[in-house]
């Protein structure tokens, strides 16, 4: 129930009030009643603009399904298609010639390349975890993951055959990335023997190591002789470590499950902590309580032993929701819900105008800026209302212009066709466009969802769509200036345990021309930054091709003349029902939004919604297609209602789903996909908070 608060015709959540009113607006020194005033006009102005893109989005839709119901049977026409789209608006013209006029970017985002984390917002252990992911330890890192090709630790304490390897390779790393006149890293005494080949790679002293740069990202080697490790390692090297996640995006959308005032205290609460740094979070581990908080920065002398600092934390985006969803944290003087990507972009940005004022501790840009993420906005024309939004944000907390940044997420289809005219339409304040295989695919199958059934989800990844899709975003990106100036990057490693392959497959990423790419953890972080020092994205980008036009981009995945057999068929279903039940049950019953999920084949996967939208989407297709049957549905449901059960067994706090079917968790997964073709875009936004909402109450 929320408890709310009058504030200039506004009925908002008392927590919401209280924590905007004492901890932002007073330090900030802005009136109170001239916030909330003009916080009223502008939703006044832009939530009935909001409302109205929202409808233009259904109103193209329902013209791509009746294209598509009329020319059912017939062969897909391609040059008809783009024509078509062109005519009811869909695909927009090409803008002319321009170049992005961003200014006052950090060095992180702009000329620096290196891991990206991403971080649900309202989990404070892990947003501090992610937020300190700057720095990690290349021995921790190989020692506990898969990355390093040798024999796992054996069970008990320190496994000296396994630190043998880890050091092997730690010095195999510096001898490729930081080579010596004449001589390996192995071969060395201490810390003062040795000579560079590359002298200008030395930065300079730590406080028990050396600092050195490559490819723009800064290596610490340890010389501890008084540490476990360093005591027995011939040259006293204790640890090597590697700034690692340049950056993280602390996520108020699809890793979390916020669904009302109190749920949206959480995450604003978090944020301001993160700003500040003063944010903290004490838990229990092996019977110890302890205490995690931001770190400092790392300071090293130069030879003329002057005193510098490195940054300790991520430089922090903020995702906003997008465009479609409310919240009834705030109702409008109708009564109706706040757009709730509206309400994030104006408690977002105002207390993340404590940094730009000097009001934090540590401070997040060094340049006065705001990075804010917004994703799931389908074309230029919803672009250009979050500049406008923007704009008025600004002039709401009296920053200049242009201080908010925007990240735009490439991840609809309408904005992937018409990507050089969003960027466009945020010139001057974009400094992030990235591609996101599961958002994006769940799009491209309601887009086309009357053309007719789709190819096996597993088989999207080699379709032409998506080989066009990664290609032109990097390639639009360049061509228009992004370069060292914004991220251009690449979507989520989603297997945590898997970093061997992460190391083989995710190097791919680079040579693209990707300057960023997402990781699940601070210790993938780590590993990936050993990409960059093997790869200069920059250097890369120079040579990549100009973008390619949009036939392939705009194919679409049919399954034509594909007569699965009922193995096939069975295994699909039961690979979309596990995944979609394993990762709704803990939303619903639990509010977590992001987790790792056992997959069908019990390997742990981080999903969040963008998952479960490929899931839904494709089982409602094939259901309205008649691929498949209600009834084999409900079977499979069945089945793997009892897989998921099983897999969670170890969770006191857990509902099973068998035996439960009627309740929130089991009902929502159902909906999801027999009402699947209706929802908007073939978002799950919709039905989850429904359905949390009712767990919540009851």
């Amino acid at each position: 129930m929320h408890d709310y608060t009058a504030r200039a015709g506004l009925s908002v959540d008392s927590r919401l009030a209280d924590l905007l009113e004492t901890h932002v607006l007073a330090p900030l020194g802005r009136d109170v009643g001239a916030f909330w005033q003009g916080f009223a006009d502008l939703l006044a102005s832009y939530a009935p603009r909001n409302a109205e893109l929202l409808a233009k989005r259904e109103d193209l839709q329902a013209k791509i399904d009746v294209y598509h119901i009329e020319r059912a049977g017939k062969p897909h026409d391609a040059a008809d298609y783009e024509a078509f789209l062109r005519n009811i608006g869909y695909l927009v013209p090409e803008p002319g010639d321009f170049q992005i006029g961003t200014q006052n970017v950090d060095a992180e985002i702009a000329t620096m390349a290196g891991p990206q984390l991403v971080v649900p917002i309202l989990n404070a252990r892990f947003l501090l975890n992610a937020a300190n992911a700057r720095w990690g330890s290349l021995y921790d890192a190989f020692y506990g993951t898969d990355a390093l090709d040798a024999p796992a630790a054996g069970p008990g304490g320190y496994d000296e055959e396994r630190g043998a390897a880890v050091i092997a390779r730690g010095r195999q790393f510096l001898d490729e990335t930081l080579p010596l006149v004449d001589q390996s890293w192995a071969d060395l005494k201490d810390e003062n023997d040795g000579k560079l080949l590359d002298e200008s790679q030395w930065v300079g002293f730590t406080e028990k190591g050396l600092l050195f740069q490559n490819n723009g990202l800064h290596i610490e080697v340890v010389f501890d002789r008084e540490s476990p490790i360093g005591k027995t390692d011939k040259a006293g090297i204790a640890d090597i470590n590697l700034e690692a996640a340049l950056s993280t995006i602390a996520d108020c959308e699809d890793s979390v499950a916020a669904v009302d005032g109190e749920d949206k205290h959480l995450a604003y609460t978090n944020w301001l902590g993160v700003i500040r740094g003063d944010l903290e979070e004490s838990f229990n581990k092996g019977g110890r309580t302890l205490t995690r908080t931001l770190n400092g920065n790392k300071t090293y002398k130069d030879s003329a032993g002057q005193t510098h600092a490195v940054s300790g934390r991520s430089m922090m985006f903020v995702r906003n929701v997008g465009h479609l969803m409310t919240n009834p944290a705030i109702l409008l003087p109708d009564g109706s819900e706040i757009p709730e990507g509206i309400m994030d972009a104006v408690f977002t940005s105002a207390i993340s105008t404590l940094d730009v004022e000097g009001h934090a501790k540590y401070g997040n840009s060094k340049h006065g800026s705001i990075y804010i993420v917004k994703p799931k906005m389908h074309g230029p024309e919803e672009c250009a209302f979050t500049n406008d939004l923007f704009n008025a944000v600004e002039d709401l907390l009296g920053l200049k212009r242009h201080t908010i940044k925007v990240g735009v997420m490439d991840e609809e289809r309408r904005t992937s066709a018409n990507l050089a005219a969003c960027i466009e339409a945020v010139k001057d304040r974009i400094v992030f466009i990235n591609t996101g295989f599961l958002d994006r695919t769940g799009d491209e199958i309601h887009t086309s969802m009357r053309a007719g059934p789709m190819m096996r989800k597993g088989a999207m990844k080699g379709s032409d769509w998506l080989g066009a899709y990664e290609a032109r975003n990097v390639a639009i990106g360049l061509k228009h200036g992004l370069s060292g100036v914004a991220q251009i990057g690449k979507g989520m490693w989603a297997a945590p345990d898997l970093m061997g392959q992460m190391m083989v497959e995710k190097i791919g990423h680079l040579r693209a021309g990707a300057n960023t790419a997402w990781v699940p953890s601070p210790t993938a972080a780590t590993l990936h930054a050993l990409h960059y020092h093997a790869e200069n994205v920059f250097d890369i980008q120079k040579d990549l091709p100009e973008p390619a036009g949009l036939e392939a981009l705009l194919s679409i995945p049919l399954a034509e003349g594909t007569n699965w057999s009922d193995e096939e068929l069975r295994e699909e279903l039961d690979n979309n029902c596990q995944g979609l039940l394993g990762y709704v049950v803990r939303w619903v019953d639990a509010g977590v939004g992001c987790s790792k999920v056992p997959d069908i084949n019990d390997v742990g996967l981080m999903e969040d919604r963008a998952t479960l939208r490929i899931s839904s989407q494709h089982l409602a297709n094939w259901l309205l297609h008649g691929v498949v049957s209600e009834e084999q549905i409900m079977d499979s449901l069945t089945r793997m209602a009892a897989k998921v059960d099983a897999q969670n067994a170890g969770d006191p706090d857990y509902q099973p789903l068998i035996g439960n079917e009627d309740a929130p968790a089991f009902s929502a997964a159902k909906d999801l996909i027999f009402k699947g073709v209706e929802q908007p875009s073939g978002y799950t936004e919709p039905l989850l908070h429904s359905w949390r909402q009712v767990k919540k109450a009851g």
